[in-house]
C-alpha cells in the first residue's frame, strides 16, 4: 500500500479516493498550486485535508492554515477532523482570552497539523507572532470557499482581498484554493488575488448537474401563491427543508402566514436570520443538524444560514424571493440532497421581489456623494478614536439606519475609503469585526465616479442573469452554460492530467 492510500485509510477511515481527488491530491504533495470548483458534497476538504496530515507526517514538523469564511463552518470542520483523532483546532473571536492563547502556544510549539482562521485573524499581533514560529512554517495554504474573494470580499470581507498579501507574508506556501461556485471571472479573480494565474494554479473542475436534484422555478401573484407552493412542497418532499427570504421582514410575516398550513402537514417551523443572538443562532443551527427527517423541520432563513452547513438529508430548498446572483442561487441549491436522494429546489419567481434585489445593489454601490458624508462624519466623530461600522450606523447616522436594508452600506461606504487610504484597519485581539481609525482627509476629486458606475452596472447585469435564469426553459443547462465549467462547456482553462 502506498503512503497516501495508507494515511487515507488510518487517518481518515477511508479505502479509495473519489474520482478527482487523487489528483488534486498528488499535486498539492507535489508542491504545485490548484484551484477547486466542485459541486457542494463531491469532497473538496479532503483535497487540502489529506495532503496536510500526510506533509506532516513526512516532514514531522509545518502546519496546515486554512482560511474558512464562518465561525460555525471552521468549527464543524475541526469538530470532525477531531473524531478522528487528527490533530486540528480553530481560533476565532469565540473563544476566551486564555483558550486563545493556549492554543496558540500550542500551535507555535507545532501540536497542530492542521489551523483553521478567518482571514481577519491574520492581522493579529499575537497570532501573527505564534504562526511564525511554529517549526517548518506553514506548509499548506487552503483557502476554503474562495469566490469570497470576489463575492463577498468586494461587499463586507474586505479581509479576503488581502489574501493574497497574507500568502506573500508566509512566504508563498503551496495553495489550494476551493469552492462550489466559480464562474471564468470569478476563477480569474482568485488567481489574481492569490498571485497566480492559469498556468500556476490550474482549475480542477467537474461539471455542475446534480442529477438528483430537479431544478424548477414557478411565477407567482402574491403571498397566497408563495403559501400555497411552500405548502404544497413540503407535503410532498418529507423530511427537512430550508425556505429563502431575501428581507427579515419578510421572513417573519411568513411564519406567521405558514404556521397554520405547516402545522396541519405535522410540519415543524423554525427561523434563522442575522438579528437572532448567538445563543439563539446556535440552538436553530444545532435543531437543523440534528433533526431526523421524521421530524418535518421546515426553516425559514435568509443567506446568512447555509454556509458550512453539512446535513445529507436536506429534501427540498425553495427561494421565497429572488436571490441576487446565479452565484448565489447555485451556492444555496447546492445543499440540498447530498446524500444522492431525489430533492426539489423551487425558485418562487415574482417581479416584485426584483425590487428588493434592485435596492441591495444601490447600498452595495455608495455614490460619491455619501462617500464623501461619511468621510467627514469621520473626520468630525472618530479623529482620534477607532470604530466600526455600527458606530458610524449608531452614532452617527442614527440608530433607526441600524438594521434593515440600508445597513450594508456603511460597510461598504467603510471598504471604500479604506481602498482610498481615509481611513486604515486598526488591529483588536478580541474582536472579528473589522474596526477602522481615520488617516487622511479624502478630496472628492480622488473618487472615480466611472468605476463606481462601472461597478453597480455589473451588478445589474449579476442580477439580469437571475431573472434570464427564471425565463430558462432548463435551468441546469442554463447553469452548465453560466458557469463555463469542464463537463459543461468548453474551457480553456481545463486542469491537467496529473
Amino acid at each position: 500500500m502506498d503512503p497516501i492510500s495508507r494515511t487515507l485509510r488510518q487517518r481518515f477511515g477511508f479505502d479509495v479516493l473519489r474520482d478527482g481527488q487523487q489528483e488534486v491530491v498528488e499535486r498539492v504533495l507535489e508542491g504545485g498550486d490548484a484551484l477547486v470548483v466542485w459541486p457542494t458534497g463531491s469532497g473538496k476538504s479532503l483535497c487540502y485535508q489529506l495532503p496536510a496530515v500526510e506533509l506532516k507526517r513526512r516532514r514531522g514538523e509545518g502546519v496546515t492554515l486554512v482560511f474558512s469564511p464562518l465561525i460555525a463552518l471552521m468549527e464543524d470542520q475541526v469538530s470532525a477532523l477531531r473524531e478522528k483523532g487528527i490533530e486540528a483546532t480553530y481560533l476565532n473571536s469565540t473563544l476566551t482570552r486564555a483558550q486563545r492563547e493556549a492554543r496558540q502556544r500550542a500551535m507555535s510549539e507545532g501540536a497542530f497539523e492542521l489551523v483553521y482562521a478567518t482571514p481577519e485573524r491574520m492581522t493579529k499581533e499575537d497570532f501573527r507572532a505564534a504562526l511564525d514560529a511554529v517549526p517548518g512554517g506553514v506548509h499548506l495554504l487552503a483557502v476554503d470557499e474562495c469566490h469570497c474573494v470576489t463575492r463577498w470580499g468586494h461587499d463586507l470581507r474586505p479581509a479576503y482581498q488581502r489574501v493574497g498579501e497574507f500568502r506573500a507574508e508566509l512566504g508563498n506556501p503551496t495553495t489550494i484554493a476551493l469552492t462550489a461556485t466559480a464562474t471564468r471571472a470569478v476563477r480569474e479573480d482568485v488567481r489574481t488575488v492569490l498571485g497566480g494565474d492559469e498556468g500556476s494554479m490550474p482549475l480542477f473542475a467537474t461539471g455542475i448537474d446534480r442529477p438528483n436534484l430537479e431544478l424548477r422555478v414557478k411565477e407567482v401573484w402574491d403571498d397566497g401563491d408563495k403559501v400555497s407552493e411552500i405548502a404544497d412542497i413540503a407535503e410532498r418532499f418529507p423530511g427537512t427543508g430550508i425556505v429563502y427570504f431575501a428581507l427579515i421582514k419578510d421572513l417573519e410575516r411568513f411564519k406567521g402566514l405558514l404556521a397554520g398550513p405547516l402545522s396541519g402537514l405535522g410540519r415543524e417551523l423554525g427561523v434563522y436570520h442575522g438579528r437572532l443572538s448567538p445563543k439563539d443562532k446556535k440552538r436553530v443551527y444545532d435543531r437543523f443538524i440534528n433533526a431526523d427527517p421524521e421530524d418535518g423541520l421546515v426553516l425559514l432563513a435568509t443567506n446568512a444560514f447555509g454556509m458550512g452547513v453539512d446535513k445529507p438529508d436536506i429534501r427540498f430548498i425553495v427561494h421565497a424571493q429572488t436571490p441576487g446572483s446565479v452565484e448565489a442561487y447555485a451556492q444555496e441549491i447546492g445543499r440540498a440532497g447530498r446524500d444522492g436522494d431525489p430533492s426539489r429546489c423551487e425558485l418562487l419567481y415574482s417581479q416584485d421581489d426584483l425590487a428588493i434585489q434592485h435596492e441591495f445593489v444601490r447600498w452595495q454601490n455608495p455614490s460619491p456623494d455619501l462617500l464623501m458624508q461619511m468621510q467627514t462624519a469621520i473626520e468630525r466623530n472618530f479623529m482620534h478614536d477607532d470604530f466600526d461600522a455600527d458606530d458610524l450606523r449608531l452614532d452617527v447616522i442614527g440608530k433607526g439606519h441600524a438594521h434593515g436594508r440600508g445597513g450594508g452600506t456603511v460597510e461598504q461606504a467603510l471598504i471604500t475609503l479604506a481602498k482610498h487610504g481615509a481611513i486604515e484597519h486598526a488591529t483588536f485581539q478580541d474582536s472579528e469585526t473589522t474596526r477602522y481609525r481615520f488617516v487622511r482627509e479624502l478630496d472628492d476629486s480622488e473618487l472615480d465616479v466611472a468605476e463606481i458606475e462601472d461597478k453597480t452596472q455589473r451588478d445589474l447585469k449579476r442580477l439580469l442573469d437571475i431573472v434570464n435564469m427564471t425565463k430558462a426553459d432548463d435551468v441546469a443547462a442554463y447553469l452548465r452554460e453560466y458557469f463555463e465549467l469542464p463537463g459543461d462547456a468548453p474551457s480553456e482553462d481545463d486542469a491537467p492530467n496529473n
